[in-house]
């Protein structure tokens, strides 16, 4: 039976070399190596989806996909270095050390009574490995930004469903009836957010009107497939854009259900405005290509969900460290039933907020064992970040700075505000010696 998508009209616009941006400059060599074999083969070859709309855009592509009539077996036949992938989705990937080409065929968008297109009676599409010409492949995908094709045979760029307008206007537009489109694969309404965030488009209007009426079907979505999404869309240098967006087109609350409850309540927004300043810190990193952690990167978007519960413990009269600990699981078993937090982050996530507590406490024996915890840097940093909730945190925060560096002269100086290193500079006699048995592990 045809799906929607078959009764999607087309209409072939052919973008010349000398109309649009795309040069070979800026392809991957060993993509350009895979586009160039079909070709001499006799098939057909495009670049395809958001390598050419990230090309267009005037972005750098990371990944570099190919479509192409050849089908997995006759790619495998070309290419000693392929390996063909997955069940739902028949796909070849060419590998080129650590680079990997993938290249899919075109895809027809109706069910040929093979069994190879298998639909879901919600509407969610489970198998789909029927092919067909690249008319099909063009209307079978999500976004029409996404439906561009870079021929290598003249070098034009070719659109069948105006998705080369709506890059051109900074657009992001489903292919379809929305609705329809969002049933068949919930996880496409994230896509639609973490795209228009990494591309700086706006979605459009009628792509955007069923998002929050459509939220609930995301509980529907493998957890494991929406940690991946989330990494996606948080650490890939856009953070603060995705959660915004979310925020706007109704998703937080199907995505983090407890935070967005916590955020509606605050309403100072100290707790947003900590959530939004570690996003912020998240994207400077990647744009730095510094390290991001998810662990780190969840103890942010989870801590108002935490600090909510918490209160509604200790209000039960549970003892503070009891509480902070139940709250924390808590939070995170509740989270597990929609996103798939595994136990590499969720522990280290539970560490950096169990560790906030500690730096209240202010005796030797604790400061020394505080510093040597192996979280102490993250708990630190974190601890930081809360600063942009309330300027409570600023002794702190000297403190901990301080004794990083001389845990003794932080104590001595909290104990002391007015002690100095002597007149001279230099530290007293005394304190030198507390020091030399502090660096000997006393």
């Amino acid at each position: 039976m045809p799906t929607h998508t078959s009764s999607i009209p087309t209409e072939l616009r052919i973008i010349p070399r000398d109309q649009h941006p795309i040069s070979r400059r800026g392809i991957s060599p060993n993509a350009l190596r895979v586009l160039y074999r079909l070709h001499e083969a006799g098939h057909r070859a495009c670049l395809v989806g958001g390598a050419v709309r990230d090309l267009l855009a005037g972005l750098a592509p990371k990944d570099f996909d190919v479509a192409t009539d050849a089908t997995p077996e006759e790619v495998r036949h070309l290419f000693r270095n392929c390996r063909l992938i997955g069940r739902r989705f028949r796909l070849a990937h060419v590998v080129f050390g650590r680079e990997i080409i993938e290249v899919a065929t075109f895809r027809a968008n109706i069910d040929d009574g093979s069994g190879d297109r298998q639909v879901h009676d919600d509407g969610r599409l489970l198998r789909d490995n029927v092919y067909g010409s690249i008319e099909d492949d063009a209307v079978r995908r999500d976004f029409t930004a996404n439906a561009l094709y870079y021929d290598i045979a003249d070098f034009s760029v070719r659109d069948y469903v105006g998705g080369f307008e709506d890059v051109t206007h900074r657009v992001m537009r489903l292919i379809g009836d929305p609705e329809t489109r969002y049933r068949e694969d919930p996880v496409r309404m994230l896509r639609a957010i973490r795209l228009a965030g990494k591309l700086g488009f706006d979605i459009a209007e009628d792509t955007a009107a069923p998002l929050p009426g459509l939220a609930p079907l995301l509980s529907e979505a493998a957890p494991a497939r929406l940690f991946e999404e989330c990494l996606k869309m948080f650490l890939s240098g856009h953070a603060v854009a995705s959660f915004e967006g979310l925020e706007r087109h109704g998703l937080l609350a199907a995505l983090f259900p407890e935070t967005a409850a916590a955020l509606a309540s605050n309403r100072s927004g100290a707790l947003r405005r900590m959530l939004v300043e570690g996003l912020r810190g998240t994207d400077r990193r990647v744009a730095m290509d510094e390290p991001v952690s998810p662990a780190f990167l969840f103890a942010v978007l989870l801590w108002p969900a935490y600090c909510r519960s918490l209160m509604a413990l200790q209000a039960q009269g549970l003892h503070t460290v009891e509480a902070e600990r139940r709250a924390a699981d808590r939070v995170t078993l509740h989270q597990l039933s929609t996103i798939a937090l595994p136990r590499r982050f969720s522990l280290p996530m539970q560490e950096i907020w169990l560790m906030q507590a500690r730096f209240s406490q202010r005796q030797r024996k604790r400061v020394v064992r505080t510093l040597s915890h192996p979280r102490f840097r993250a708990a630190f940093d974190f601890l930081v970040l809360r600063r942009a909730a309330s300027p409570a945190h600023e002794d702190d925060i000297a403190f901990w700075q301080e004794a990083q560096g001389d845990p003794d002269m932080a104590i001595a100086h909290q104990a002391d505000p007015g002690i100095s290193d002597g007149a001279d500079g230099e530290v007293p006699r005394k304190r030198r010696r507390r020091r030399r048995r502090h660096a000997a592990g006393e």
